[in-house]
């Protein structure tokens, strides 16, 4: 956490202590999820990239779906000090674009968040020094108590890219020589500057889906005029802000049962504050009062340490243990409370008495702040396991699959809690837009053991929306025990539980037709309306899960199915239907037929049917299910066995549905049918028909879910092939029975489509097959809010519910710009060597350096050069060092082609000041360029006034065109010059190598001639 590892600058200076503390991956960033301009991620300052992925974590880890925070009044408040990518931006890779404002303005610390998650509430950064952090949960508090917004983003954060800072605050003398934090302690000698970015979010308690502390009140104030100077911490203001919080809120300050110390190790601070919390917290209390301070741990993030010692507060609320101060062996002798024993500061683990912690954070300007924070003290009961024995749900998505991986191993290597899983299930509340991939997991509680994995899987999510159609099986798809299992389901129950009191007065015990052993479903009366019980169960569980169907269709009785999901029935209109066709079929004597399936499609086999049998299903195009009388049919079967087709009987209680031989049970079914249904209602257009061929679908009999349709169905062949292949071929499929028995038939007919079944014949547990097919449906991009299928939990979650924040992975596959300190080499000797390549951002300007037609590496950029080496040698940027070159030669040009890469050696005395530059062997440019200090530039006198022609940019480059030069972008900026060139006007591009060129220009414009001319030499010239 902190180290003397090189990674941020090499340690050259001996004032510069070694040790800091670092974030790692600054220069991770997930661009493309933030829809952010890849020139503009170079530039922003990693802080800004920190705090907009860190945004988005907070939120997750509040249980909140990022995406339902869009338009909201929630504010963003950042504390931030110092933006060190600006130096880079704004004074030396100034060809950004404009992106260079935009990325390291410290205003789009917390405006980029806003942005970028579409808030609208206040938003601005604060900066108080080391407490800005504290200030901007101060100043969130607020907001939210006079309805400035509803809810608010809190962060701060503080990066250490350049040490010239630190060694600002060393002479400063408030940090620690060898690198130690040590508050409190008798060695103290200052503190650790360290880095830390952090992200917290706040909101109304009464809103809230997990509270890890509630913020009983906020206040700050500020030192204003001290003798002792800005710095110099002002004990008697501590004091005030203290007594006069207190006051405010009417509470005894000796009831606080810790307090978070903005304590630095600093030789005056320590002893200011800990008198400030003596006189405050210490009268009447029974007990010495714990102190501590997470610089100890951390170093001092300064600009968000404030934050920091909140988080600290929150991991002790949250297990009811203070973490210890480290670096501390013997109290300071120069504080009474300490050595008298009314502070006591925490050096070793130990339990927090109570759910009321305090904090300071001061900034040393003067700027003080106060929190007082009361933990979350609903406990969690049975270890937060469920109290059902559902299996839980999880679905996921994420940048990476990793990112999947991440939360669904995790959810294995815990124990299984409700309220956990709670807090995942509303995140995962609708899609979340960016995140390209989609993941489940399904997991059963095993005592007070890890959660045990029943099924898993993860894919690439396109963002393709699939149409979903609903399919309907019939007869077929009935078992035994068929609705035991899914009994559990409390939606699934309740359904059923309905249907049950709807046929208990006609004498049927419906509950006992799903779940008994016994039920071979030999009565056909059983087999109607059990499918049409668990079809009406399923379909209530998908609607709660708002799964609902662009396209429905059913297969023979399964149509009744497609009346319920298109609306046009209820569920007791549907159970009656089903009750009134198993009631026609008992009491209608028919033939004593039969039925088969068949593995030939409807248009192969009718040419090869014996008289007497029809095909009453077409099912697809290597399927159909004929039905006759028994013995014409066993015939057949076996006449198609022996010729190697696949033939098989099916259960169908010997009557030959679908076909000529069952025409009387039709007045029958008609005329219960019409009791069940008075007022058919209109199928809508996502209600495919196959029972009605597609021809006769405009007549007004085809219209509707009435009786006569329905009868219809039962009478005529099944048009299973031909209605199925109107469905697109993209389609996601569900098949609604209480078993997949057309998913072989389904993916035949079409190979392009996604099938899943919901259940399984025979399965011991189809909630667990269910709840895996709604995983398979997430995965292939239906949204799916899984917290509907259980008991509810009540928010706010308990305290102990694990964390998210975590476990959230971003696409950090692309690396970017972080701007790096690196100390000047061979400053000493003067030598250095300098590569030049035009696709690198900081040369490419020189690609409008073109004279006869060539790239030339401009007279002026060796100029520069040896400007800059001189100012590496001397210590001052180049541009704060005044120079005179003397006597510079430039011996040959060099050209340059786009993919080139050339470099340069530049030797420079330090003593005489003589410099040559060479390109490999052969010299290039000599000279002299020393430091010249208080320059005094002789007055030029005004040029005589006259009549030469004044150029404008265009004809002035026109001109220098017909001469061969052909100079564009930055070499283009004289704005006009006359024609004697004695005066003229260049525009200033932050570039000192056009400028210069530019001047070369007027002097070339000057010339009568139209001769190609370069630069050979300057005798005298002083910048």
């Amino acid at each position: 956490m902190v180290d003397d590892l090189e990674t941020r600058w090499r340690h050259s200076n001996v004032e510069i202590p070694r040790r800091m503390g670092k974030v790692n991956n600054l220069e991770k960033f997930d661009a493309t999820f933030f829809g952010v301009h890849f020139k503009q991620a170079h530039t922003m300052d990693p802080q800004c990239r920190i705090l907009v992925e860190h945004a988005y974590e907070a939120a997750i880890d509040a249980g909140v779906n990022p995406k339902s925070l869009r338009g909201s009044r929630t504010g963003v408040f950042v504390g931030a000090c110092f933006a060190e990518s600006e130096k880079t931006w704004f004074y030396e890779k100034i060809s950004s674009g404009g992106f260079g404002i935009t990325g390291c303005s410290r205003a789009m610390m917390a405006n980029r968040i806003s942005y970028t998650m579409g808030l609208n509430g206040p938003s601005f950064l604060l900066d108080t020094a080391c407490s800005s952090s504290m200030y901007a949960l101060d100043c969130a508090f607020n907001a939210i108590r006079n309805g400035e917004c509803d809810a608010a983003i809190v962060g701060g954060s503080n990066l250490l890219l350049h040490p010239y800072v630190t060694l600002q605050f060393a002479r400063l003398g408030v940090l620690a020589a060898d690198g130690y934090c040590r508050p409190f302690d008798k060695d103290a000698s200052g503190y650790t500057r360290s880095e830390a970015v952090c992200v917290m979010y706040l909101q109304k308690a009464k809103d809230a889906k997990r509270v890890y502390a509630n913020v009983v009140y906020s206040k700050t104030n500020c030192d204003g005029f001290k003798e002792e100077g800005i710095t110099y911490p002002s004990g008697v203001m501590q004091r005030k802000l203290l007594s006069e919080f207190y006051n405010e809120i009417q509470l005894d300050p000796s009831t606080v049962d810790y307090v978070e110390a903005h304590s630095t190790g600093t030789v005056v601070g320590d002893p200011e504050e800990c008198a400030g919390l003596d006189k405050i917290f210490c009268s009447g209390r029974k007990k010495p009062l714990p102190v501590g301070s997470v610089k100890s741990n951390i170093g001092h993030s300064e600009s968000s340490s404030g934050i920091c010692s909140v988080i600290k507060c929150i991991l002790a609320l949250e297990s009811r243990l203070i973490p210890p101060n480290i670096n501390f062996r013997e109290i300071r002798r120069d504080i009474p409370s300490l050595v008298d024993g009314r502070l006591k500061v925490v050096d070793e683990t130990q339990p927090l008495d109570g759910p009321l912690i305090a904090v300071n954070s001061f900034g040393f300007g003067g700027a003080n702040a106060h929190a007082l924070l009361y933990g979350n003290t609903k406990e969690k009961v049975n270890n937060g396991l469920p109290t059902d024995n559902l299996p839980r749900l999880i679905t996921w998505s994420g940048r990476t699959e990793e990112a999947i991986d991440a939360v669904l191993t995790d959810m294995s290597n815990r124990h299984l809690d409700a309220e956990y899983v709670a807090l995942l299930h509303n995140v995962q509340s609708e899609s979340i837009p960016g995140n390209v991939f989609r993941g489940y997991g399904l997991y059963a509680k095993d005592g007070t053991e890890n959660a045990i994995c029943l099924g898993r899987d993860t894919q690439h999510y396109t963002g393709l929306k699939r149409p979903l159609v609903w399919v309907f099986s019939g007869m077929g798809s009935q078992w035994s025990e068929m609705g035991t299992s899914l009994m559990e389901i409390p939606i699934f129950r309740q359904a059923i539980e309905h249907c049950h009191r709807v046929l208990e007065k006609r004498g049927l015990n419906l509950i006992e037709i799903l779940t008994s052993k016994s039920c071979k479903y030999d009565n056909i009366l059983h087999s109607f309306v059990g499918i049409a019980a668990v079809q009406i169960g399923i379909v209530d569980v998908l609607r709660s899960l708002d799964l609902e169907p662009d396209f429905v269709i059913g297969h023979s009785v399964g149509e009744l199915g497609c009346a319920y999901a298109d609306r046009c029935f209820t569920a007791e209109q549907m159970i009656l239907s089903a009750y009134s066709r198993g009631m026609a079929s008992l009491e209608t004597k028919t033939v004593f037929g039969s039925m088969a399936a068949v593995g030939l499609g409807f248009r192969k086999i009718r040419t090869m049917l014996p008289p007497g049998i029809e095909v009453a299903c077409h099912n697809g195009p290597d399927s159909c299910t004929i039905s006759g009388p028994k013995e014409n049919v066993e015939s057949f079967v076996a006449q198609l066995t022996e010729k190697g087709i696949f033939a098989k009987e099916v259960p169908c209680s010997n009557i030959p549905y679908h076909s000529k031989y069952i025409a009387e049970m039709g007045p029958r079914l008609l005329a219960r049918l019409n009791e069940v249904i008075p007022e058919p209602k209109k199928r809508s257009p996502k209600w495919l028909s196959s029972s009605v061929p597609k021809i006769r679908w405009d007549q007004t009999e085809s219209q509707f879910s009435s009786a006569h349709y329905h009868t219809n169905n039962l009478l005529s062949p099944v048009l299973f092939e031909e209605t199925s292949a109107l469905l697109p071929n993209n389609a996601l499929t569900i098949e609604i029975a209480p078993h997949g028995l057309l998913q072989a038939i389904l993916k035949k007919s079409m190979p392009n489509a996604i099938h899943i079944g919901l259940t399984k014949r025979g399965n011991k547990d189809n909630v667990q097959y269910m709840f895996n097919a709604l995983g398979k449906l997430y995965i292939n991009g239906l949204d799916i809010p899984a917290a509907r299928l259980y008991p509810s939990v009540e928010f706010p979650v308990s305290r102990g519910t694990p964390m998210i924040s975590h476990l959230i992975r971003w696409d950090h596959s692309e690396d970017w710009f972080v701007t790096k300190f690196e100390m000047q080499k061979s400053t000493k000797s003067g030598e250095r060597r300098v590569k030049i390549k035009l696709n690198d951002e900081d040369y490419s300007y020189i690609s409008g350096h073109v004279i006869d037609g060539r790239v030339l590496f401009p007279a002026t950029a060796y100029l520069h050069l040896a400007w800059e080496t001189l100012a590496m040698v001397k210590g001052p940027m180049y541009f704060d060092l005044e120079v005179e070159f003397e006597d510079v030669k430039f011996l040959r040009a060099t050209s340059i082609t786009k993919d080139q890469e050339i470099e340069f050696t530049v030797m420079l005395q330090p003593g005489t000041g003589r410099f040559e530059i060479t390109e490999g062997t052969a010299a290039v440019v000599t000279g002299y360029v020393r430091h010249v200090e208080n320059i005094t530039l002789s007055e030029i006198p005004d040029p005589p006034a006259n009549d030469m022609p004044v150029l404008a940019t265009r004809d002035f480059y026109k001109e220098l065109r017909l001469r061969g030069y052909h100079y564009s972008g930055a070499f283009r900026s004289v704005l006009e010059a006359r024609s004697d060139s004695a005066v003229g006007k260049i525009n200033w591009e932050l570039n000192w190598v056009s400028f210069l060129d530019c001047l070369l220009q007027c002097c070339i414009i000057g010339k009568d001639t139209r001769t190609l001319m370069i630069p050979t030499c300057i005798e005298r010239m002083r910048i």
